[in-house]
């Protein structure tokens, strides 16, 4: 058995107890992270802010908090009424499956990265250049080796530059949703993998985590938690900010531009573009 065989089978192994635990969970609360409808009903009764994951592909992308397809609703949790980030996919979830596989139509078209475990294993640093300041993040490799080498994947193919952060969240949860280049939220690469790094995962403010429609639904869009954020151990943690979170704060602390407390940033959330070293 090759190594990188060998590497396939621990990721496996890794993956379906994680999804195993996952399903415990869902089994107690399976409309929190699946059903953007659920949003809609939620707002009629007045229960909770929704709130917008980021995502991978076509319809809408799948990494990161929850990111549903409207720019301006998510689900909330069942158990609590909570906000939580969600996102609608085009395609069925496939948690199952390991590695890259093809989604919706992209909105960017760049292709579909090779997994090199090799490669992916090597740490990094990455800085989002916002119009009005620079956000520097740690990339965690060795704990989510898919999600960090997909988003050095993209950066190296300019798929981040000249977009816009969709989505902020200023009740419930409170997080900056980027990584769709249409600026909509149904936004993502055209491909989509499994979730990684979920167990006892937390969000405190600095985390950099996926968005998802479901297991298995990671893409493109990623969400900033810019204060300490209660959220289910679904949406995989793939980053930890090292420096200019005062860059986000000051986009959270501008609200949203409707006023309410799930939308559009009223203040520019421009990402001019992303530089890995």
């Amino acid at each position: 058995m090759t190594s990188k065989d060998r590497q396939r089978e621990l990721e496996r192994a890794r993956y379906e107890r994680v999804q195993a635990r996952l399903a415990q969970q869902q089994a107690a609360a399976k409309k929190r992270t699946k059903i953007t409808a659920i949003a809609a009903a939620v707002a009629v009764v007045g229960i909770g802010v929704t709130v917008a994951v980021l995502t991978s592909g076509g319809k809408s992308d799948k990494t990161s908090p929850a990111a549903s397809a409207p720019s301006t609703s998510a689900p909330t949790t069942a158990a609590t009424g909570t906000a939580t980030p969600d996102a609608t996919p085009s395609t069925s979830a496939s948690p199952e499956k390991i590695g890259y596989q093809k989604a919706e139509t992209p909105s960017k078209d760049v292709g579909m990265p090779t997994y090199d475990a090799a490669a992916a294993a090597k740490p990094y640093t990455a800085t989002i250049h916002f119009g009005s300041g620079d956000l520097t993040f740690d990339a965690l490799t060795t704990k989510a080796p898919y999600t960090t080498y997909s988003f050095e994947y993209l950066v190296k193919k300019g798929y981040y530059d000249n977009t816009k952060c969709h989505r902020l969240t200023t009740q419930g949860i409170y997080v900056l949703q980027c990584g769709d280049p249409t600026g909509t939220g149904s936004g993502g690469p055209g491909y989509q993998f499994q979730d990684e790094n979920l167990t006892g995962a937390t969000y405190p403010a600095g985390t950099i985590a996926m968005a998802n429609a479901g297991p298995g639904t990671n893409g493109s869009q990623f969400f900033i938690v810019y204060k300490d954020t209660q959220l289910p151990p679904n949406y995989t943690p793939w980053g930890k900010v090292t420096s200019g979170m005062d860059v986000v704060t000051k986009i959270a602390d501008g609200g949203v531009d409707t006023g309410g407390g799930d939308g559009k940033p009223k203040l520019p959330a421009d990402i001019k573009s992303v530089t890995i070293k």
